[in-house]
């Protein structure tokens, strides 16, 4: 039942968007003294939701949808805006800081979203509190 309302669909891939671009700043933050390496980072979040409706996720490649657990890995890209040290590598730490930062707020975000919608559900059916 919970998987065919679109605010749980959507609260949970927004928490696996939070997880994704949390796994690419611990990546990029592990090379960050490596030479050449090029910082990655993934779209935002309101990028990636479609506009099919409200809720509707953008397929971007074939069976994207609902196979892949982590969204966000899936749509790393190269982070071209950041300056690049003399040895190639473009990972400020101070910016992939801020980048974990925003992903944990996003992460906590959409689990609230989850927990006050099936509180919601529960009153409404007559078992919560």
């Amino acid at each position: 039942m919970l998987k065919s309302l679109e605010i749980f669909k959507t609260a949970s891939a927004m928490a696996r968007h939070a997880a994704g671009r949390q796994a690419v700043v611990a990546r990029n933050l592990a090379n960050s003294d490596t030479p050449g390496y090029q910082a990655q980072d993934v779209k935002p979040f309101k990028e990636i939701v479609g506009s099919g409706g409200p809720h509707q996720m953008r397929a971007t490649r074939v069976g994207h949808i609902g196979h892949d657990t982590n969204v966000a890995a899936s749509q790393a890209f190269t982070d071209t805006t950041s300056q690049t040290s003399p040895s190639g590598n473009s990972v400020s730490i101070e910016s992939e800081m801020l980048k974990s930062i925003e992903a944990e707020r996003q992460h906590s975000r959409a689990i609230t979203i989850y927990q006050t919608s099936l509180s919601i559900l529960k009153t409404s059916v007559g078992r919560g509190r």
